[in-house]
């Protein structure tokens, strides 16, 4: 059983080998890229929308509602990263249904990349909010002595970010095998509804969590003590 799509190597380019994991990798890119130029490709007030039209601004809407309640405010440039973050790994995973398949969301390179991008993120937003001055500032609160576990925390949300979504990728590729040694007529179908529904909930949790993080990162610094006795 092969236990992630780094292993298997599909052909090569230029002398380099493309391995499953970049090559479905390209594909789901692929897919996101053509299904979206052509989704809005007639985005006109006067145009009707189609049924995909309205299926897509469903989930934008969705997804604005719920960093909305996280981080209230102006919102479109982390609507743009935590929708795109949940796209990615939502489209990623539903394909698994697909014979042949392997999602790159269960190789740790691609939950390790994409967990990188939100440990970048989270400084870019913050900076940008606050500045360099006042978003350094926030690894010094509530005092110096703190500075060397917030940026242990900053690295840690990032390894658990990448280790958390690969593992339930994983876990669940790994006891759909176990299940389809045993009874490979009946199993298949429940582990597709099993791994289709795991596959949406991860996708949603990747999204709130790198939310959550940049909104910590780009919220209002708490009032001084002189903000408070002087209000």
């Amino acid at each position: 059983m092969t236990l992630t799509p780094d292993q298997i190597i599909m052909f090569e380019l230029a002398g380099v080998a493309i391995n499953a994991t970049v090559f479905y990798t390209w594909i789901v890119m692929a897919l996101l890229t053509v299904a979206s130029m052509l989704i809005t490709r007639r985005l006109r007030p006067d145009v009707p929308p189609n049924r995909w039209r309205t299926t897509l601004e469903v989930i934008v809407q969705g997804i604005q509602s719920q960093i909305a309640e996280i981080a209230p405010g102006p919102s479109r440039h982390l609507l743009y990263f935590a929708g795109t973050l949940f796209l990615f790994v939502a489209v990623s995973n539903l394909l698994l249904v697909v014979p042949g398949f392997e999602p790159p969301t269960s190789s740790l390179s691609t939950t390790t990349a994409l967990a990188l991008s939100v440990l970048i993120a989270v400084p870019m937003f913050g900076v940008s909010n606050r500045g360099i001055g006042g978003y350094l500032k926030t690894y010094v609160q509530p005092s110096v002595v703190m500075l060397p576990f917030n940026i242990i925390s900053e690295f840690s949300r990032g390894v658990s970010l990448a280790i958390r979504l690969y593992g339930n990728i994983m876990s669940g590729a790994v006891i759909a095998a176990i299940l389809l040694s045993v009874a490979p007529f009946f199993f298949p179908v429940v582990m597709d509804v099993l791994g289709l529904l795991t596959g949406m909930i991860q996708a949603y949790i990747f999204a709130i969590l790198a939310t959550v993080y940049i909104s910590s990162a780009t919220a209002p610094p708490p009032p001084s003590h002189s903000e408070k006795d002087n209000p």
